[in-house]
């Protein structure tokens, strides 16, 4: 049986990131996806020229159209937007029992704000405890807690600590950010720590990153494997996926990585 995913996140039309890069990378995992819309964007590789937020009684009837007819396996939860949205896909998702990967998207990778700062209270106290896991980078996870940016292992075990107090079962904290040759993601429970390692690959193909990989590790879990598993296995498709954007021409800015890469020969 093929598992069922949801994705809620807002659209990006050059295909790199949100709802488009969400069901690329659940299809690329071998899942279904699926999508409610919360926001359109007008966006390429080098920024964000507009956003329109969805209105609310569209967000909650998209997903209550997926819910009267299709099982859902799991769900990944992106762009959001405001308070109001956050509130709308709080009760659009009550009662349903199934794992959500909330990926707490904020800035798009051009620095442009897709979340109001006056929402990230609401996403903190409202959707942060309905999560199976969050994915935060480390300034996400600094927004959240309203503290400076972790800078080394130790900071990131102490900031996911944090996290972990504001209700979700898990916190994959992503180090991207810190300085240096390696990228260490620390996925943190109440009852263990692992730290997932992982090579920096130097490029300017990250856009959509995060959106990739929350919405790869909701598909491992609609496929039923333990977490810290789920984890290795979206860590190790992202990875190549960056890798792989090398033979990707898309834009002039942040280019988008590769999600079907392992359906296409690689380029000499």
């Amino acid at each position: 049986m093929i598992p069922n995913i949801l994705s809620i996140a807002g659209s990006d039309p050059s295909g790199g990131a949100g709802i488009q890069a969400d069901l690329k990378a659940i299809s690329a995992n071998g899942c279904y996806g699926m999508a409610a819309i919360t926001a359109l964007t007008a966006q390429n590789t080098q920024g964000v020229r507009a956003v329109t937020l969805m209105d609310t009684d569209m967000v909650v009837a998209q997903i209550a159209a997926i819910r009267d007819d299709i099982r859902i396996d799991a769900v990944k939860v992106g762009m959001l937007g405001s308070a109001a949205i956050i509130d709308a896909v709080r009760v659009a998702l009550s009662g349903l029992t199934v794992p959500v990967v909330l990926d707490p998207v904020m800035v798009a990778k051009g620095g442009d704000r897709l979340l109001a700062a006056e929402a990230v209270a609401a996403l903190r106290d409202r959707l942060l405890p309905l999560a199976y896991v969050i994915t935060p980078n480390l300034p996400e996870a600094a927004d959240l807690l309203e503290t400076d940016t972790a800078t080394d292992r130790p900071e990131m075990e102490a900031q996911a600590k944090a996290l972990l107090t504001m209700g979700p079962s898990a916190v994959l904290l992503k180090g991207g950010h810190l300085a240096g040759g390696d990228s260490p993601d620390l996925l943190m429970t109440e009852d263990d720590t692992y730290w997932v390692e992982g090579q920096r690959h130097t490029t300017r193909n990250t856009h959509g990153t995060g959106c990739t990989l929350s919405s790869a590790l909701a598909t491992q879990i609609g496929h039923g494997l333990p977490l810290p598993e789920a984890v290795r296995r979206a860590k190790s498709y992202i990875a190549a996926a960056i890798v792989r954007s090398r033979d990707l021409t898309v834009g002039s800015g942040h280019g988008p990585v590769h999600h079907f890469h392992a359906f296409y020969p690689e380029e000499s």
